[in-house]
């Protein structure tokens, strides 16, 4: 049976949705073109951490939440003109806000 996990993203004035199944696996030409990308840009995001390595293998493997990741990634990249390791600390921040929201709001139905 494949688990689908919805996800969504709240920040001030959007909400970002999508649907991830984490059974979905791509190879690294696959994912590329996926996010629209080279694969020399998808190395580059692993290079720098902001893509998790799963394997030890020389064929990398990526999952269907990388994508959302790897979206976000090229999104600042793009909007701030941003390098690759300001991106990896972007996203690094973005993940503690997120987590220390839900934290919060945790806390508050206790």
């Amino acid at each position: 049976m494949t688990t689908i996990y919805y996800r969504e993203i709240l920040c001030d004035d959007c909400t970002d949705s999508e649907i991830m199944d984490d059974q979905l696996s791509f190879t690294l030409a696959q994912f590329a073109e996926t996010c629209g990308q080279s694969p020399e840009w998808i190395l580059q995001l692993l290079e720098y951490d902001i893509l998790p390595t799963r394997s030890d293998t020389a064929e990398h493997v990526f999952l269907g939440e990388d994508l959302s990741r790897a979206r976000r990634a090229y999104r600042l990249q793009r909007d701030f003109d941003a390098s690759f390791s300001a991106v990896a600390m972007m996203l690094d921040l973005i993940d503690e806000v997120q987590k220390l929201r839900k934290q919060v709001r945790h806390a508050n139905f206790e």
